[in-house]
């Protein structure tokens, strides 16, 4: 089934990235930034990588449009950027792919007061949005690969565990494997292991270390 999905800060590299294989696999794509005309430059420029079109608009807009709207901004603006969009969320699902990096010591964990970002966002905005933290452990660089097979199984995280469905096949979509990981509390382990690879890839000079989930799944029931 096609999605209509607002990426916020979508003109970055895992913003990109994700629209890219998103707009590959027939989703109606739409990027945002801060700044409009900046977002409509970038979506033309990527529609003309993956050859279907990308939409872009100014967050608020881009937030308003998309029926699934994804959260891919730094950690620094992360508060301003959701006050901006949260009018335009209620009812739907919110991805969050942020990270509480915190410079210069972005390989060492620092998770934020009350446990995690997401945490914080779903609480923030109550039950009328469903909030689902994923894709914080993909290297940024190999999703605007369209070439690189992505070698880093997802932490799907959130509340709803429709909802988290619904980006498990999201991420199969964007040819990624992802797992439910429990509710939105356990973010914080995703948002954490974010700065552990960070190490490792400095330590072992890896291009984009991830992380893989052994064993072999049985079906999860999200009724």
């Amino acid at each position: 089934m096609s999605e209509k999905i607002a990426i916020i800060g979508g003109t970055g590299a895992l913003g990109s990235g994700l629209a890219l294989r998103w707009a590959q696999a027939g989703h109606k794509v739409i990027i945002g930034s801060r700044d409009g005309g900046r977002a409509v430059g970038a979506a033309r420029e990527l529609s003309a990588l993956v050859k279907e079109e990308i939409t872009g608009m100014e967050n608020s807009d881009a937030a308003a449009s998309g029926d699934i709207v994804v959260m891919t901004v730094p950690y620094a603006s992360h508060p301003a950027t959701l006050a901006a969009i949260r009018p335009h969320l209620d009812g739907k699902i919110l991805i969050d792919v942020t990270v509480p990096l915190m410079p210069p010591k972005v390989r060492t964990v620092q998770l934020p007061e009350g446990g995690s970002v997401a945490k914080a966002v779903q609480e923030t905005l109550g039950s009328e949005v469903r909030v689902v933290s994923a894709f914080q452990n993909v290297a940024a660089a190999h999703l605007v690969d369209l070439d690189h097979a992505i070698d880093c199984d997802v932490l799907v995280c959130g509340n709803d565990p429709k909802a988290r469905g619904k980006v498990i096949e999201l991420a199969k979509d964007a040819s990624m494997k992802a797992w439910h990981a429990g509710r939105i509390d356990n973010s914080a382990v995703a948002e954490a292991l974010t700065s552990v690879l960070i190490f490792i890839n400095g330590s072992y000079k890896i291009d984009g270390a991830g992380i893989r989930i052994s064993g072999t799944p049985a079906p999860v029931d999200t009724d």
